[in-house]
């Protein structure tokens, strides 16, 4: 299996083994969001423990998948 090509533009792995992305809400209808908010939105998070296995088996190529 393959590397699915979206999901190695869009998280990176850590040195430590923790996946990173981009923060969601961040791309439009900036407008009513502070400048705090926005400023925050700007720097990558670690990706929630929920989505973890799915974006792992995405960038490792199918294995270790949710069955």
């Amino acid at each position: 299996m393959k590397t699915h090509s979206g999901a190695k533009k869009r998280f990176r792995k850590t040195a430590s083994g923790k996946l990173r992305g981009r923060r969601a809400y961040s791309s439009h209808i900036l407008e009513k969001k502070s400048p705090k908010r926005k400023r925050q939105m700007g720097r990558p998070v670690v990706i929630a423990k929920a989505d973890e296995q799915t974006v792992n088996a995405l960038l490792v190529g199918g294995k270790g998948a949710r069955k």
